[in-house]
């Protein structure tokens, strides 16, 4: 049980979980779910050393996430209860798929569903369909009408732009903000030398104004309960500049998101493309990430991801004050209600502590391009010291029995405080004591915060957006 959560009961639960993924997402849910009292036993394939030193945890590297017979045969050797798919590439492999066709529940949508993120133009499609308000644009299957539209999108009166997205996954990394036709013609000739043949291969977009939030809810087919908003920086340095990442720090809550109006976004957003889905047959079971532009209009959807968000989950886990096995358990099972009911909650989200989160990732050199492995690292113990919770993601522990980098984005370094200040705060002591040869990070995470109930561009007023702003459908 979580500090906090001392007054919300915790039923029996999945006893054995396994969860697929080794980053910083997949140790941050391990860590989670290992502190709850009903849980006996959590695998992870193919985990990694740090996640390996979390108590009640085993991690199986020889077992490949995205290898369907190897997990399934894991999974129903070690008598797990339930299966939680951390990484995209999982999902779009039909893992979950094998896992339900073996009787094991798996909190995860199947290949078909997961499709929401694994292509851009299927969500846009859904999105539409479902009534859910997003920017003008269209996918293409072809370069010269991809070109004609961004010309049209950017000669548009008070257009500040386009937004190039490849269709498929690309780690977070597939989306190119143009703020003229110059760049945006170079973007859509670039993608359009490695494009398939068939269907579309690039969404073009207006560019939007205003500032990101992501709220992410787990779902059911046809039901959903949101974790509080958290807000990602994509960009690799400080002022939003340098080249897009899959995510360089985040922080929750969102002043300007208040937490009292996500419950009218899970209505009008993801309740409405769950069913969506389910029409199309293609039912969701799992984590429905909405990313979302607040601007002075009201939300709008920009994408869909089918998991959790990394690093958002990272500063979203420490704050929740109820057991989240259970409820995925319930969600795996197509009776997230029930699993809800049994812990006493009602409304759309979920309960949290008082504390603030800021999460701060610690990158390698050369990331986000050919990042450089092996680099030894220092100020572990000393960033342990400071209270800060560190989510490895890309380590591995030498036979000196130092960790050393692995990957490109290192590790997560999450501080907690009454306020985001307090919360950044310690965030920033305890990842100044971490160092290696090359390290990346930002310095500004948390340091700039909208004021509250803003939700608009630089210069809007401050006010709240009105409800009547965030429950309008249609296209922006």
């Amino acid at each position: 049980m979580h500090p906090g959560a001392a007054s919300s009961p915790e039923p029996s639960g999945p006893a054995r979980i396994l969860v697929l993924g080794g980053g910083a997402r997949e140790h941050a849910l391990v860590w989670s779910l290992a502190r709850e009292a009903a849980v006996e036993a959590v695998l992870a394939a193919p985990g990694s050393d740090a996640i390996g030193d979390e108590p009640k945890v085993r991690c199986f590297p020889n077992v490949s996430a995205t290898d369907a017979a190897a997990v399934v045969e894991l999974a129903t050797r070690e008598n797990v209860d339930l299966v939680v798919v951390g990484p995209e590439a999982v999902l779009a492999a039909g893992v979950v798929d094998a896992l339900t066709d073996a009787g094991v529940p798996a909190f995860g949508p199947t290949k078909a569903a997961a499709q929401i993120e694994s292509s851009k133009a299927y969500c846009r499609s859904v999105a539409e369909a479902a009534g859910v308000r997003v920017a003008r644009g269209g996918a293409f299957s072809a370069l010269e009408p991809a070109l004609s539209f961004a010309r049209e999108l950017t000669d548009a009166p008070g257009s500040s732009g386009v937004v190039i997205k490849a269709d498929g996954l690309m780690a977070g990394k597939g989306v190119t903000v143009c703020d003229d036709y110059a760049t945006a013609e170079a973007a859509l000739r670039a993608l359009a030398g490695g494009a398939a043949a068939g269907g579309p291969w690039v969404v073009v977009e207006e560019r939007l104004m205003g500032v990101e939030a992501s709220l992410i809810a787990l779902c059911d087919d046809h039901g959903a309960i949101a974790l509080p908003p958290a807000r990602d920086h994509k960009r690799l340095l400080d002022g939003d500049k340098g080249p897009n990442t899959g995510g360089m720090g985040a922080y929750s809550p969102v002043p300007d998101l208040p937490e009292s109006l996500c419950a009218t976004l899970v209505d009008v957003i993801h309740l409405p493309i769950l069913a969506e889905l389910a029409r199309r047959g293609n039912p969701f079971r799992g984590a429905l990430y909405a990313g979302l532009m607040l601007t002075p209009e009201g939300p709008v959807l920009l994408e869909c991801n089918a998991r959790f968000g990394d690093p958002e989950i990272q500063a979203l886990l420490p704050r929740l004050a109820v057991p989240l096995g259970p409820l995925l358990y319930g969600a795996a099972q197509g009776d997230l209600a029930g699993a809800a009911a049994a812990l006493q909650l009602n409304g759309r989200m979920l309960p949290t502590t008082d504390d603030a989160a800021v999460a701060i990732v610690l990158a390698a050199a050369n990331y986000p391009e050919t990042p450089r492995k092996g680099d030894v690292i220092s100020g572990l113990e000393e960033a342990a010291v400071t209270g800060a919770t560190v989510f490895h993601a890309g380590t591995v522990r030498g036979p000196d029995g130092q960790f050393r980098t692995a990957g490109g984005r290192v590790m997560s370094v999450v501080g907690l405080g009454r306020t985001i200040e307090s919360a950044r705060a310690n965030a920033e002591r305890a990842a100044t004591a971490i160092a290696w040869d090359g390290m990346q990070r930002r310095h500004d995470i948390a340091a700039v915060l909208p004021p509250v109930g803003a939700g608009a561009r630089p210069g809007a007023s401050p006010d709240p957006v009105s409800e009547s702003a965030w429950t309008r459908g249609g296209a922006a």
